[in-house]
C-alpha cells in the first residue's frame, strides 16, 4: 500500500509539474521588456519610458526599458529586437525616423515587420546654441550660404526625421551645413548646448526645457505655423523661405513595436493595456505639458501610418541624393 500510495502521489506531483507551467502560459506571465533604438533622454525615450509606467498599470507583470542605439536609423535596435523570439516579451521603441533605416543600408527589411503602437509626436524646429551669433533664421541662412558647410549642425542620426528636415531646409533656402551625427535627440541637443554644434533640429516637445533654460536660442519652427511657448512666439520658418513647402512638414509618430509575427493574444493584450494607458490622467497631461500631439493608433491603423511615412521619407531621401538604397528596388511604393 504504501509502494503505491508513493507511486501515486509521484505521479500526482507530475501532473501537477506538468500542468502548472501550462496554465501560467497566459500572455503575459513573465517581464516584458522595450528597448529603445534611440538614446537615453530624446523624445522617444522619454515617450516610451511614459507609456511603459501607465501600461504596467494594466499588466500583471514588470516592463523594463532600456536603450540600444548606434547602426543607421536606429538599426541596431531593430536588429536585436527582431533576433528575439516573436513571443511578445521583447518590445521595440521606435519613431518615424526608423523608416528610413532600409533605404540606408541599415537592414533588409521593410516596416511591416513590426505591429506597431502610436503614442504622438512633436513638431521640429530649428535653433542655435545660447552663445551662437545667430538671433534670427534668416541670419542663420546666410551666413550658411556664405561658408557652405562650416557651420556645424546636430539633428539626431542620420536619416532620423530630424535630419530629413535639417536637408529639407538646406534645399528649400540653399544653405548647407556641416551635419554631425548623434544616437538619438539627448545627445544631439547636449552637443547643442556644449557648443559641441552650433545647430539643432529636434522637436520642441525635446528642445522646450533648454529653451527655457536659456540654454538654446529658438529660430523658426518647421512646420507652416508659428509656436509659442513661456509667452514668445518662434516664428514659422515658411513665411521667410515659401520653396519649404517642397518637403516640409514632415511629421512625428513616435511609439513602441511588437514583432509582427507575435502571437495574436500578445497583440489583443498589448493593444488593450496600451488603449487604457492613453487614457490616464498622467498621459494626458503629460502631452499637454510637454507639447505632444497625441495619436494612440495601433495595429492596422498605426502600420497604415508607418507604411505612408516609410514612403514619403524613403523616396524624400531618395530624391535628395542621401539614400543609398533605390526605395524601388526594396518595394516601397512612390507617394
Amino acid at each position: 500500500m504504501t509502494r503505491c500510495r508513493t507511486a501515486f502521489v509521484a505521479a500526482a506531483a507530475a501532473t501537477l509539474l506538468v500542468a502548472a507551467p501550462a496554465a501560467a502560459q497566459e500572455y503575459p506571465y513573465r517581464d516584458i521588456t522595450d528597448v529603445v533604438v534611440w538614446g537615453a533622454g530624446g523624445g522617444t525615450d522619454s515617450i516610451n519610458r511614459m507609456i511603459m509606467a501607465e501600461m504596467e498599470k494594466e499588466l500583471p507583470v514588470s516592463i523594463s526599458v532600456t536603450n540600444q542605439t548606434g547602426g543607421v536609423a536606429g538599426s541596431n535596435g531593430m536588429v536585436y529586437v527582431l533576433n528575439q523570439p516573436a513571443d511578445g516579451y521583447t518590445l521595440a521603441g521606435i519613431s518615424e525616423s526608423n523608416v528610413t533605416a532600409s533605404v540606408q543600408g541599415g537592414w533588409d527589411k521593410t516596416f511591416d515587420a513590426w505591429y506597431p503602437f502610436i503614442v504622438g509626436g512633436s513638431p521640429d524646429l530649428i535653433s542655435v546654441s545660447a552663445d551662437a551669433p545667430y538671433k534670427t533664421l534668416e541670419e542663420l541662412i546666410d551666413a550658411a550660404k556664405a561658408k557652405p558647410g562650416t557651420i556645424p549642425a546636430a539633428a539626431s542620426g542620420s536619416g532620423s526625421i530630424h535630419h530629413l528636415n535639417l536637408l529639407a531646409l538646406e534645399d528649400g533656402t540653399g544653405a548647407t551645413f556641416k551635419f554631425v551625427p548623434y544616437g538619438g535627440s539627448g545627445p544631439a541637443q547636449e552637443a547643442a548646448v556644449a557648443g559641441e554644434v552650433q545647430v539643432i533640429v529636434t522637436s520642441l516637445a525635446e528642445q522646450q526645457g533648454l529653451i527655457k533654460g536659456g540654454k538654446i536660442r529658438p529660430l523658426a519652427m518647421l512646420t507652416p505655423d508659428a509656436a509659442t511657448i513661456d509667452g514668445t512666439e518662434i516664428p514659422s520658418a515658411f513665411a521667410a523661405y515659401p520653396g519649404l513647402d517642397k518637403y516640409l512638414p514632415l511629421k512625428q509618430a513616435i511609439g513602441f513595436a511588437v514583432l509582427a509575427d507575435a502571437p495574436d493574444d500578445a497583440k489583443k493584450t498589448l493593444t488593450e493595456a496600451f488603449k487604457k494607458a492613453m487614457q490616464a490622467d498622467a498621459v494626458q497631461s503629460w502631452a499637454k505639458d510637454n507639447y505632444y500631439d497625441l495619436s494612440g493608433l495601433a495595429g492596422d491603423e498605426a502600420s497604415a501610418v508607418f507604411a505612408n511615412l516609410e514612403s514619403n521619407f524613403a523616396w524624400t531621401l531618395h530624391e535628395l541624393g542621401a539614400a543609398s538604397v533605390d526605395p524601388a528596388k526594396l518595394g516601397i511604393p512612390k507617394p
